[in-house]
């Protein structure tokens, strides 16, 4: 049990000193600010998987988002994904934002999200 606690204290410890990086990078217009999450390595029965077999449509984590791009009549569109949406990605596209020890944070425009997963 106690180290159990301690694992979920150095897990929330982590996590505020990532939010306090995070603090200092706003996306601009329409930009969206994800984490993306690792495509899996080894399945449930313990089977290591192949680099060419992994999947190829990624997920992530939106962590922040710009305030929206404006449209023609110089109206602001506003953003249809919010921090802590999960959402699928194409394979390619988004640039690499290096924050510290932060390994997986990436800057698309939201056009390129291809669909948000919503919970059940």
């Amino acid at each position: 049990m106690a180290s159990a606690a301690a694992a979920k204290t150095a897990a929330a410890a982590a996590a505020a000193t990532t939010a306090s990086k995070l603090r200092r990078v706003s996306p601009l217009f329409n930009r969206v600010l994800i984490r993306r999450h690792e495509p899996a390595t080894q399945t449930a029965g313990g089977i290591v998987l192949p680099e060419n077999t992994k999947e190829r449509v990624l997920r992530g984590t939106v962590v922040a988002v710009g305030p929206g791009a404006r449209n023609d009549a110089g109206h602001q569109v506003p953003m249809t994904v919010r921090p802590g949406d999960e959402v699928i990605l194409p394979d390619y596209g988004g640039t690499r934002i290096h924050l510290d020890d932060e390994q997986q944070l990436y800057m698309f425009r939201e056009s390129d999200i291809l669909a948000k997963l919503h919970q059940q």
